[in-house]
């Protein structure tokens, strides 16, 4: 029996990835490339919607693209010049195979496809009016509102009732559309999540990160914009500016942890960023120790900055099972015993007798990060002293990465000493916010208007949470009915 991973709970969850191509011969095989490059964004499921010219053909399966998308007979079905796919993790919307993407409707102007990278703060709002007003959902997901939407706006061709669509929701989005003879991208106004352009022979490829370009030799062209729609059909790109102009507010855990360390997002290497996050943690948490040793993989580029920023040695002193994955069987007791081991494993020679500095890039509930603690003991550390690549996480994301509500995040319940205790470790520091933002570049945080969406470190969410408002209000209510 498969499932959900039991030790990965110290790290926020996958978004989702997106690809789209336009005006290239087997356009769903490159998709397909695209995806698996994409895999570290959603492992849960993945989809592929393809169009020869005539007509619409889709797969959908659960699980990894590789072990559902390499079979001739699958992808020689998913025929034409045009495609998009979506990698899942689940954010909004159980996990089923209904709720896999990309979402194909028959709508009165033909044909269309949608992914969605991001997540739409009001979409619980909108359903609720489109239900009473007749529309029949088949899936539980927050994207679905979209195509809807653009089936209850009676005027215009796909782009127009596109846009009369986004201008309804609220939240955070980067799209890829398929219609009939062409391929739509957009990024939601504020630039949370990321998309990219890039050339592919004579057509083009729309991607979540610069990763799924390298992998079919697409060269890099440009970001799309925040708030831009670009348009591949037959005449080439067309850009489209059909929001109103908003402060930008990219995502900046793309940078600690979504993306991977080989993409470049919005003009910088993710890979340069961490180190140098790294390095500014090593000048704003410095400890006397004898090694600096990664959590793997993901803490790998920022504990090689804080070894550089302090001048003291880097070391594998844990090494990361790569075959257990994101799934295994259900674990006994027993076995659930055996806790973080199963994924990691001390490296002793590197260990014993010595102060290490552990760096990871973030703590969620702290358990993972408890075991790892004790299993640096149990290999002869000496002193742990654990630093922390992003701020604490003290506030859940609505915008497209699955957290935990707050009163399950520990910096949202504890005070750092109180979560050094917690994880068993010597000390614990994170970067500070303004130490992030220098390391990104700027001389700190703008408090009056941030560069970056932090909301997940300051609970300063750039839109409306009309959803969660709404929750908040029906559970007050129900509160005073059962007070009355």
């Amino acid at each position: 029996m498969l499932t959900t991973h039991p030790f990965d709970d110290d790290h926020l969850k996958e978004e989702c990835g997106i690809v789209g191509i336009f005006g290239v011969d087997e356009a769903a095989t490159r998709t397909v490339l695209g995806l698996h490059a994409l895999q570290h964004r959603g492992q849960e499921a993945a989809g592929i919607v393809a169009h020869d010219g005539e007509s619409f053909h889709a797969h959908r399966a659960m699980g990894h693209v590789a072990d559902n998308f390499s079979a001739e007979s699958v992808v020689g079905q998913l025929a034409g010049r045009a495609a998009i796919g979506h990698v899942r993790y689940s954010t909004t919307g159980e996990t089923a195979l209904r709720n896999v993407q990309p979402f194909f409707a028959e709508l009165a102007f033909g044909g269309i496809a949608v992914a969605h990278n991001g997540n739409l703060t009001n979409a619980s709002a909108i359903r609720r009016e489109l239900v009473k007003r007749g529309s029949i959902f088949q899936a539980s997901s927050d994207t679905e509102v979209i195509p809807h939407l653009m089936a209850t706006h009676l005027r215009g061709n796909v782009v127009d009732r596109l846009i009369n669509a986004l201008h309804q929701v609220e939240g955070a989005y980067s799209l890829v559309v398929l219609a009939k003879d062409m391929v739509i991208g957009v990024r939601d106004p504020l630039g949370v999540r990321p998309l990219v352009l890039g050339k592919l022979g004579d057509g083009y490829i729309l991607a979540s990160e610069t990763c799924a370009l390298d992998i079919v030799s697409a060269d890099y062209v440009r970001d799309i914009e925040a708030g831009e729609m670009v348009i591949l059909d037959g005449k080439g790109v067309t850009s489209l500016r059909p929001f109103s102009p908003a402060p930008h507010r990219f995502c900046v855990f793309e940078y600690i942890y979504f993306a991977r360390p080989d993409s470049v997002m919005e003009g910088r290497s993710v890979y340069d960023a961490r180190k140098a996050i790294g390095a500014e943690l090593a000048r704003e948490a410095a400890v006397a120790a004898d090694v600096v040793i990664p959590v793997p993989d993901s803490g790998v580029p920022a504990a090689l900055g804080y070894a550089e920023g302090s001048g003291i040695p880097f070391e594998y002193g844990i090494i990361r099972n790569h075959y257990v994955g994101r799934t295994f069987i259900e674990p006994t007791d027993q076995i659930r015993h055996l806790g973080v081991k199963l994924k990691h494993n001390a490296n002793r020679a590197k260990v014993a007798g010595k102060k290490i500095i552990l760096v990871d890039d973030s703590i969620v509930r702290g358990t993972t990060s408890k075991k790892i603690v004790e299993m640096m003991r149990q290999a002869g550390a000496t002193e742990v002293h654990m630093r922390i690549s992003s701020p604490p996480t003290s506030h859940s994301c609505f915008y497209g990465i699955d957290t935990p509500e707050r009163s399950k995040l520990l910096a949202a319940q504890m005070s750092v000493d109180e979560m050094a205790r917690f994880i068993g470790a010597d000390s614990l520091a994170f970067i500070s916010l303004d130490g992030l933002y220098r390391a990104m570049g700027h001389k700190g945080r703008d408090a009056a208007a941030p560069q970056y969406c932090d909301a997940c470190f300051t609970g300063d969410y750039p839109t409306e949470l009309t959803d969660h408002s709404n929750e908040k209000v029906a559970q007050l209510s129900l509160l005073a009915e059962k007070s009355a």
